[in-house]
């Protein structure tokens, strides 16, 4: 209001003149309220009509700071970048056993997805995936320093190799499946490519230079039995799939500038990544429901002692430890022994000497193996024409005769055998310079009084679909053979037991596993536990055989439905390419 504006003055105080100075300040006082009722409307909040944009309260706030969040995350550059990533990978570790917090991958994956987003260059989007890559292995691997610290004395040098070497080369394969993102449009279709390229990769690395699977993301659900049983149909690398497609799906929740995708999208994309696993589970605890309870379906007149000497790395291979070794293996297989335990399983190498040519030492093994039944323990072989050697399986009668014999086929590289020797011109980390020589390759052993089984030695067990023979007769259960003893209290053994128990429910066979120093155990044909001994514990452990189950959907087509889950990643992928920047997807 103008200070000019004159008021209106009442009928009879007409032809009365007001004092100018009360005039003034009565016009200032109105001036400065509606001022101030101006400013106080375009500041307070409209109670009737929401903003167009999102509200500083309720589900809009979310949704606008997960938008920050991927601008954010999309704007990294150099070192952040990088080293973002990197965090996001060792922050993923915690999904894989023995923590198994698979909800992390709900944030990490989506926040790495989004840095590929922010990547121009195919060079970026490499780096960012072997960075994460990197983060990835070297938190969740890092137990394997532990097996060179064993003889630090003359391995101290290769820790760095194996800490860091290591984790930097199965980085690779992550940085290529970040480099195939770039050949999707930003946002969802990225997304999912980035998803159908880790799977890819993680095959491609479970395979390519004798392969290595170990910590495959689908073990993120193989912290429960129901969430393990989708692998009787379609394998760990399945569930890698569906890991992947639940991982990322929080992604597509949120958008930068023009890609911010509608609040049905949102809630739709947020809702599948918790309905994934929860249907898995579903499926899963349906499947156990209608199992058989754990003993009820056992193998009549079987029963197996699991032995576990718990005898230090440093002292199982000294010379004048060997007898007594041995003996100690002796005792726990007799002591206190049920009257319904047929047969004997002793770990890798238990015996660390040539079992086969050893007289004396097979006649104080017979002494104990129960009668009509079979010591079976792990022990070099060595063949003299042409000359070779092999870490093995041996099977003992109840007389002492050799009554099988089975070769490793699947060696560890640097452990049992020495890859470019001529040019490293080092010898294997394992006890004595000559390398081991594979076997064939899966067998199945069949021994009067025990149904047939698969024997795999140590880490044979972690390669899905590669723990039978596609010529011999199906086995009825299978038998791991290993020594954890170089990794020590570490994440390691907990690890591989985790994938050997993939191989029961793949397979639809009960494992039994027998360690140096743990974690010996042994599973159901479902991979329900039926019991274990600790880790670093001297003991054994007594168990009923369990009937194998008729043939899985994964046992008969292997990684077929795997490779199908991957086609349907890769084409969720490519339509949602195409329709980029269409606002067509199908969450919409």
């Amino acid at each position: 209001m103008s200070s000019k504006t004159q008021l209106a003055v009442p009928a009879h105080t007409q032809g009365n003149t007001l004092p100018q100075s009360l005039m003034a300040q009565s016009l200032t006082a109105q001036s400065l309220t509606a001022q101030s009722q101006t400013a106080q409307s375009q500041t307070a909040p409209s109670k009737s009509a929401p903003s167009a944009e999102f509200s500083t309260e309720g589900p809009g706030a979310v949704w606008q700071r997960l938008d920050d969040l991927c601008r954010s995350a999309g704007a990294l550059r150099g070192w952040r970048r990088y080293g973002g990533a990197v965090l996001l990978g060792i922050v993923s570790s915690l999904a894989l056993p023995p923590a198994f917090a698979f909800p992390v991958l709900w944030v990490t994956l989506p926040l790495l997805v989004w840095m590929l987003d922010g990547a121009k260059r195919k060079r970026q989007s490499f780096l960012i995936g072997w960075c994460f890559g990197f983060g990835l292995y070297a938190a969740s691997l890092y137990w394997i320093s532990n097996a060179l610290l064993v003889f630090s004395d003359r391995l101290w040098w290769m820790v760095p190799f194996a800490a860091l070497g290591l984790p930097a080369g199965l980085a690779i394969f992550a940085g290529f499946a970040g480099l195939l993102t770039r050949f999707a449009a930003p946002g969802p279709a990225r997304a999912f490519a980035f998803a159908a390229s880790w799977v890819l990769f993680e095959w491609l690395r479970g395979h390519i230079l004798t392969g290595f699977p170990w910590n495959l993301l689908g073990h993120a659900w193989a912290g429960t039995d129901a969430m393990s049983q989708a692998a009787a149909w379609i394998g760990v690398y399945g569930l890698s799939a569906l890991v992947m497609a639940s991982a990322v799906l929080p992604a597509l929740a949120a958008g930068a500038d023009a890609r911010k995708p509608s609040a049905s999208r949102r809630q739709a994309a947020i809702a599948l990544a918790v309905a994934l696993p929860a249907a898995v589970a579903a499926t899963g605890s349906f499947r156990l429901i209608n199992a058989p309870g754990i003993g009820i379906a056992d193998v009549p007149g079987i029963g197996l002692r699991l032995v576990q000497a718990n005898i230090p790395q440093r002292e199982k291979w000294q010379r004048d430890l060997r007898g007594p070794n041995f003996f100690r293996h002796l005792e726990l297989s007799e002591k206190d022994r049920p009257d319904w335990v047929t047969h004997l399983i002793w770990p890798e190498t238990a015996a660390a000497f040539f079992l086969e040519e050893d007289g004396p030492a097979r006649a104080a093994a017979a002494k104990i193996i129960p009668a009509g039944g079979h010591l079976i323990t792990g022990a070099p072989r060595r063949v003299t024409d042409p000359f070779s050697l092999h870490n093995s399986v041996v099977a003992l009668d109840e007389r002492g005769a050799v009554a099988a014999t089975y070769d490793k086929a699947h060696l560890v590289p640097f452990g049992e055998y020495m890859p470019f020797r001529s040019v490293i011109g080092i010898d294997k980390i394992t006890a004595g310079s000559i390398d081991y020589s594979p076997g064939p390759g899966p067998r199945t052993l069949a021994l009067p009084g025990l149904p047939p089984f698969s024997p795999l030695v140590c880490y044979e067990a972690i390669f899905p679909g590669a723990v039978v023979s596609g010529t011999d007769q199906r086995p009825a259960w299978l038998l791991n053979l290993t020594n954890d003893a170089w990794y020590g209290k570490t994440a390691g053994p907990h690890q591989h037991l985790t994938m050997a128990r993939m191989r029961a429910v793949e397979e639809g066979m009960p494992l039994v596993r027998a360690t140096n120093t743990g974690i010996t155990a042994a599973f159901d044909a479902y991979g329900r536990e039926i019991g274990r001994i600790p880790l670093e514990q001297p003991g054994v452990l007594d168990i009923r055989l369990p009937r194998a189950l008729p043939p899985t959907l994964y046992s008969r087509l292997g990684d077929g439905v795997f490779l199908c889950l991957l086609v349907w990643l890769a084409g969720m992928a490519a339509w949602m390419h195409r329709n980029a920047g269409k606002g067509a997807t199908p969450l919409n």
